[in-house]
């Protein structure tokens, strides 16, 4: 069982070094976009593995962590990419 553990996050840290090459070579910055957030949640996986091989729940709460700066990261990117700019100032008063 532990030796298929290793095994999966040997094969999610590979796979992390795929989309570290579309983060840095992407055609686009959408594609980049999306790169950097499948890399967030392949973090997410591999500390979810570390902490079935090592049997603790200390990184529960990295995972968590991890998540949710990776979802406000992404809305962020994505606003920025969308309307150039992440905080809209109302100019009106």
């Amino acid at each position: 069982m532990m030796t298929f553990m290793w095994v999966a996050l040997v094969l999610v840290l590979l796979s992390m070094l795929g989309l570290m090459y579309r983060v840095f070579k992407g055609p686009s910055i959408p594609d980049r976009l999306i790169a950097l957030d499948g890399i967030g949640i392949l973090i997410i996986s591999a500390t979810a593995l570390l902490s079935i091989i090592f049997d603790t729940e200390f990184f529960i709460e990295v995972i968590l962590l991890v998540a949710i700066m990776s979802f406000i990261g992404t809305v962020s990117f994505s606003k920025f990419i969308e309307k150039g700019e992440i905080i809209q100032y109302d100019r009106d008063r």
